[in-house]
């Protein structure tokens, strides 16, 4: 098939900030692309062809906005699995394969996935109701502290909260959950396997996550992680592990904790391009956007060696600031050496909110770091 600057139409369910930044590279390539959003001023609008507003869980809006297109994609697997199914038994190519969603969109059937294809990930218990973990502590079948964790439609940090006591669990939403043992890691570890539709398979190096204690969220990755080269091996080949057995085409994020003893279990994974992968755009031969593009048409998969070291900071709506977004001193970290500032193009903030990440590259790894400290606590997202 003849994608660049012809008939062939791509689908991309979800406008956000990943979206915005697959569209850079199908906008480089020429490719025609139709882009479905719950909001009229998503980011992506620009950037596409054709743009749809409406719900990604909608079956008619879904079903009815894929029926043009030659491929179907996603920026978020927070779809409806339904019109994806329909779609794709009437001819659709939708990638990733909605058998591959089934698994990853609800955390309870990615953990029992894990369990029953031997691959190694923190002790859990299943719950249809927030109520039965009440029950379980009181009766000692569940010990504090553990991780708890919404089934279905979790993300961002949303959904996830460390429970020491009963009264953590107030305010919870009352329905199907997880509860996950803690685990004493080293480190939160990401590989990014890519996988196209011929079988071809790739692994990004292994980098390493530093969250924000109250947010659930990655404030930092630093590529490459600062571990043991057999520990990178390790956690590489647990990856591959994983997205051979889950199967689909496209991008998986997979994340991982590195133990006390060196011992690597998958936390979570994401079908689709990750927080984990964005320093690629200025530090890799081949950024994932590119690479998630390629592997969902087929296409021999780029290079996904670095060039630089490079360290990501994520830009979040700083707390007690809600309303139309002012990114301060965003001049000043532009004179620092080696840094990109990209804005996700959302008008307003709140706490917390993703709005944007920066780039910090350079041959020396440690000043990365350092210079991506500064960044940190130089610019501010704030509200007017």
């Amino acid at each position: 098939m003849d994608y660049f600057s012809s008939n062939f139409k791509l689908g991309i369910l979800g406008g956000g900030q990943l979206g915005k930044m697959m569209l850079y590279e199908t906008r480089k390539w020429d490719i025609f692309t139709k882009v479905l959003d719950n909001a009229a001023e998503a980011p992506g609008r620009m950037s596409c062809n054709e743009f749809v507003q409406g719900s990604l869980l909608d079956f008619d809006t879904v079903y009815n906005f894929g029926r043009d297109v030659d491929v179907l994609t996603i920026e978020i697997e927070n779809v409806n699995l339904d019109a994806l199914e329909k779609l794709e038994a009437e001819g659709v190519k939708v990638f990733p394969q909605p058998k591959a969603l089934r698994i990853i969109q609800n955390k309870a059937k990615q953990k029992l996935f894990y369990i029953d294809n031997n691959i190694p990930t923190a002790d859990f218990q299943r719950f249809a109701y927030l109520s039965e973990i009440e029950d379980c502590i009181e009766n000692g079948a569940l010990q504090l502290p553990f991780i708890w964790k919404v089934a279905q439609f979790g993300y961002d940090g949303q959904g996830v909260k460390v429970v020491r006591s009963l009264e953590d669990l107030k305010g919870l939403p009352a329905g199907e959950c997880i509860a996950e043992t803690m685990i004493p890691f080293k480190n939160e570890l990401a590989v990014i396997v890519s996988r196209n539709s011929k079988g071809e398979i790739k692994t990004y190096p292994v980098v390493e996550m530093e969250f924000h204690p109250e947010a659930n969220q990655v404030e930092y990755v630093i590529c490459p992680a600062r571990i043991e080269d057999r520990v990178a091996e390790k956690a590489r080949s647990l990856a591959l592990n994983v997205a051979e057995k889950i199967g689909l085409t496209g991008l998986l994020a997979v994340e991982m904790f590195q133990t006390k003893d060196d011992e690597i279990l998958v936390n979570e994974v994401a079908p689709r391009p990750h927080n984990s992968g964005h320093y690629s755009i200025e530090a890799s031969y081949t950024n994932q956007f590119e690479q998630h593009i390629r592997s969902i048409l087929g296409l021999p998969l780029g290079s996904t060696d670095s060039k630089v070291a490079g360290v990501m900071v994520n830009l979040v709506g700083a707390e007690g600031y809600t309303g139309n977004v002012v990114y301060e001193n965003i001049s000043e970290i532009m004179a620092m050496e080696g840094v990109t500032p990209h804005i996700y193009g959302k008008a307003q903030t709140r706490p917390f909110r993703k709005m944007g990440h920066v780039t910090i590259v350079n041959n020396d790894l440690a000043k990365a770091r350092a210079i991506a400290q500064k960044v940190k606590e130089t610019i501010q997202v704030i509200s007017k």
